[in-house]
């Protein structure tokens, strides 16, 4: 079983952010994770955004690809 993220940071806050930042839809960031092959569903991106869903390392992985960002950005604390 592959190991999940706790959020103890805002991981779903940053996801949601960027995500709006580049104008895109949770329907649209989902469909391009699952072309990656990652499994994902728009319930549990929903989830994760509201930080009561753990991410797994590869759907994070997913995620800043497809949102073209970084690990640093996603990974950020509040400031």
């Amino acid at each position: 079983m592959e190991p999940k993220i706790k959020q103890s940071i805002p991981i779903g806050e940053n996801i949601r952010r960027i995500r709006l930042e580049k104008g895109m839809g949770q329907t649209e960031l989902v469909r391009q994770i699952q072309l990656l092959g990652v499994p994902l569903t728009r319930e549990s991106l929903v989830k994760i955004e509201r930080g009561i869903q753990h991410i797994s390392a590869v759907q994070l992985r997913a995620i800043r690809d497809v949102l073209q960002t970084t690990y640093d950005a996603l990974l950020a604390e509040k400031s």
